[in-house]
């Protein structure tokens, strides 16, 4: 795999769009990865945690996503209790589909068939969100299919040390 570094880009156009759920990676594992990305010249997106919230994403945050030639997405055992992270979710794997994007899990401190399966944590966040979403039942179909989907993806689990990979990645020279 290759990414294309830049240190210059057009607005709104980005190497790589990192997709987190702050209260759990913000602070540590997410920040390192951003930090190692800048430093090898490597031009990511990070969403900023003043940016306003809401249900839907802002355009911002689209055209940030849609302009990114991959998207690493950091699935934290907290990630599915977040609406906007499963917008955003759904919204990578539409440019995934559409755009092309190279789409990027890092199972961080979860197992990976938790996320495809909806159990654990990732289950009792879905299970929630379908309580209090019953005139919206289509959003939580399209949540969970995405997380089906991206569980089905290649990506790296924290929890097999596979995540150090990345290092690798990250001093490679993208195209």
């Amino acid at each position: 795999m290759a990414f294309a570094s830049s240190s210059t880009s057009s607005q709104g156009s980005y190497d790589v769009f990192l997709s987190f759920r702050g209260e759990d990676t913000r602070n540590n594992f997410t920040a390192h990865l951003y930090k190692e990305f800048r430093t090898k010249g490597i031009n990511t997106f990070i969403d900023d945690d003043k940016l306003e919230r809401g249900q839907v994403i802002s355009p911002a945050l689209v055209t940030a996503t849609e302009n990114s030639m991959f998207s690493i997405i950091v699935l934290s055992e907290n990630f599915a209790s977040s609406k906007w992270c499963l917008e955003e979710l759904a919204k990578i794997l539409e440019c995934m589909k559409t755009r092309g994007q190279r789409v990027l899990p890092i199972f961080y401190n979860v197992d990976p068939s938790d996320v495809k399966k909806h159990r654990g944590k990732f289950g009792a966040a879905l299970a929630e969100h379908e309580k209090n979403l019953t005139e919206n039942m289509e959003r939580v179909q399209i949540w969970k299919d995405a997380l089906t989907q991206v569980a089905n993806l290649s990506g790296w689990d924290s929890r097999n040390k596979e995540v150090k990979k990345l290092k690798a990645y990250s001093s490679t020279r993208f195209i």
